[in-house]
């Protein structure tokens, strides 16, 4: 664990168990995706981490965006902020967006009704951690690991900006 990390934080999955669900969802993701030619859209910030996992494991053709949405402030989450839409056609094109975490599941959905609103023929999602959240608004079709509903950080997720670059996944104390 980092030494920054707050009193009280503790490993959830060290890197390699992140590796590993990586390379075996990665696996899944292809078999699906292989012949769709799709437009791979990164969810901004977090979601950075898992989409470089991924195209590293993808040996299929595809098109990289991103699109930045913003929700939280701390460990609050709040509305919604659009920042950034993608800028590749997706009109009749296989989306996969792709985030670091299901939780409520806000984010995602407006992700996903923004490339539906696009013209997306298809959307598939990808998360690297799906919490165990009653009733979620979103689902994912892909999720690499499962957690508790605890504020996470690592690997893309964040507290205030910090943390995103550890290799593993934390749970932080509540505040």
């Amino acid at each position: 664990m980092s030494a920054s990390l707050p009193p009280g934080s503790r490993c959830l999955y060290d890197a390699r168990t992140v590796d590993r669900a990586v390379d075996r969802v990665a696996v899944e993701m292809a078999l699906c995706l292989w012949d769709a030619r799709p437009v791979v859209v990164c969810l901004m910030n977090g979601g950075l981490p898992f989409t470089a996992d991924l195209l590293r494991r993808f040996y299929f053709d595809l098109e990289l965006d991103y699109m930045h949405l913003a929700r939280y402030d701390g460990q609050q989450g709040g509305d919604i902020r659009l920042l950034r839409k993608p800028t590749r056609t997706i009109a009749g094109r296989t989306v996969l967006l792709v985030d670091d975490v299901l939780d409520e599941g806000q984010t995602l959905r407006a992700a996903q009704r923004l490339v539906g609103e696009a013209g997306a023929r298809e959307t598939v999602t990808a998360v690297l951690v799906r919490k165990d959240v009653a009733a979620p608004v979103a689902q994912a079709n892909f999720a690499a690991l499962e957690a508790p509903d605890e504020f996470l950080v690592g690997r893309g997720m964040d507290c205030d900006g910090a943390f995103r670059q550890l290799s593993g996944i934390y749970c932080l104390p509540a505040p």
